[in-house]
């Protein structure tokens, strides 16, 4: 999607990253007295082969927005956004939803485990998410709070799962499916960016510059997303491709065609870059962020 030669794949980016992500969720996943069959099921759930993207990107956005990436509430955002990430997962996968029986190249989890245990499992999750935010214990805590409850909530995600199962009316064409990308993914995204600029004290023009730059590299996230699902093979991409044509979903493929959606992504990917102009050199690592989501192939 760009002429730009990187030097690193996207995995190599995204490992100490995805490293750190899980010394953390080690720590704090399962709380005392949680029943050893849950405690199994969201551990199943959360370490698994995922690339950890809304995580890094938290550390990432830490690492440019401050002086202190090390610091606890940075850790506590990256745990508290890859949960309710993995709860996403789990109950979009169920029957009832995108009724899915692969997903990071293993079985669903109420493949694994039953319905009953996924959708238990996916709520341990996301209040967990919630309680490792809380046990930060100041304002900034409470703040990292708001910004996840607001993008994972009704007005956020949960509506953009609702639109992306026709379950509300939306507008037709490419302003319907904008809704549906605005919240089903890049408001997650963005939350992720805002939290790590928020955990290291930001101030309000870095803030700007990472909402915009989440943003775009969100929107752009859910259009490779509809590309791989129409072109990529499950061996690679971990999970069943061709669901959104079957299941009638409304993606960038069907309202805008392959090659369009692919110039769609590369525009946004360039105004991701810019956006973070503001930052410098300090926001090196997040353009490569960009660059490499747009590029990838899984």
């Amino acid at each position: 999607m760009s002429d730009t030669r990187l030097t690193r794949s996207l995995e190599d980016l995204l490992a100490p990253y995805a490293r750190r992500t899980e010394q953390v969720l080690q720590r704090w996943l399962i709380e005392p007295g949680t029943p050893k069959s849950l405690a199994d099921a969201m551990g199943y759930c959360v370490f698994g082969d995922g690339k950890r993207v809304r995580p890094a990107l938290v550390w990432m956005a830490a690492e440019a927005a401050g002086d202190c990436p090390e610091q606890e509430l940075t850790a506590r955002s990256a745990v508290a956004v890859e949960l309710v990430h993995c709860y996403s997962l789990v109950h979009d996968d169920l029957p009832e939803m995108d009724d899915d029986e692969l997903r990071r190249g293993r079985p669903t989890a109420h493949v694994q485990f039953g319905q009953a245990m996924a959708v238990l499992a996916g709520d341990a999750l996301l209040t967990r998410a919630f309680g490792v935010l809380a046990e930060g214990r100041n304002a900034t805590a409470s703040r990292l709070a708001m910004e996840l409850a607001a993008a994972a909530g009704p007005a956020g995600m949960v509506a953009g799962q609702v639109a992306d199962m026709g379950l509300c009316p939306l507008p037709h064409g490419y302003e319907g499916l904008e809704y549906i990308h605005a919240r089903k993914t890049a408001a997650m995204i963005r939350a992720a960016a805002r939290m790590g600029a928020i955990s290291v004290g930001a101030d309000d023009r870095t803030l700007a510059a990472v909402s915009d730059y989440g943003e775009s590299v969100g929107t752009v996230f859910q259009l490779v997303d509809d590309l791989l699902d129409a072109t990529g093979r499950a061996e690679t991409l971990g999970k069943t491709p061709g669901k959104d044509r079957t299941g009638g979903k409304r993606t960038s493929v069907s309202e805008l065609g392959l090659d369009a959606a692919r110039r769609l992504a590369a525009s946004l990917t360039a105004r991701a870059a810019h956006a973070l102009a503001p930052l410098g050199g300090r926001g090196d690592r997040l353009r490569e962020l960009a660059q490499l989501l747009a590029e990838r192939t899984y």
